[in-house]
């Protein structure tokens, strides 16, 4: 079963985590030099693969006691916010041109960046986290995914636009806000149980 609730809170956590990260400006090169339908293909599919990863990590954590699970998501969240504040804008990185334009090529070049560049990254951990947290495996995954997607398709389509209009550092602040919060929650969960 579905629950609305917790897709839409792990949609909103991954996607204001995942805007300003390097994945997606990654996307953005690559849909500003490639057919952005074959580019979506690949990161889609890197995607979908990671947080089919990170949820069943998480699920495993939900065997454990829940004290110990509300103590551990809530450190992790708060150690992703202060990761998130830290974090200095590395630039983009330089990304190797297939020799033609076909889909597998692309969407292949796609798929093999993001493959590498968000394995145990943050919101890889924090769809892990989400997971443990809620008992709702299917949501989670499903909003984890949608919201990867999400920015993916903003990164390829209309990065630009997006950045320009909207401060790179302000959606790096509010989600720092929201994973602050939910990790005092998990906190305040642990010790109250």
């Amino acid at each position: 079963m579905i629950s609305i609730t917790v897709l839409a809170l792990a949609f909103g956590v991954v996607f204001l985590a995942e805007l300003p990260d390097k994945t997606a400006l990654a996307g953005l090169v690559l849909g500003t030099r490639y057919r952005a339908s074959y580019v979506f293909a690949g990161v889609a599919a890197a995607f979908l693969l990671h947080v089919t990863l990170a949820v069943a990590a998480g699920s495993v954590l939900t065997l454990l006691p829940q004290r110990i699970v509300h103590a551990l998501t809530g450190v992790l969240f708060l150690g992703g916010a202060a990761v998130l504040l830290m974090k200095k804008d590395d630039g983009e990185e330089e990304i190797r041109r297939p020799e033609n334009q076909s889909f597998w090529k692309v969407s292949a070049a796609g798929f093999m960046l993001i493959l590498i560049a968000e394995f145990g990254d943050l919101t890889q951990i924090m769809t892990a986290n989400l997971a443990a947290r809620y008992d709702s495996p299917l949501s989670v995954g499903l909003g984890a995914v949608l919201a990867l997607w999400a920015v993916a398709g903003l990164g390829i389509v209309g990065g630009r636009a997006l950045m320009r209009k909207v401060p790179l550092r302000l959606i790096t602040k509010i989600a720092v806000l929201l994973m602050s919060g939910l990790g005092a929650w998990s906190l305040y969960e642990a010790v109250a149980a």
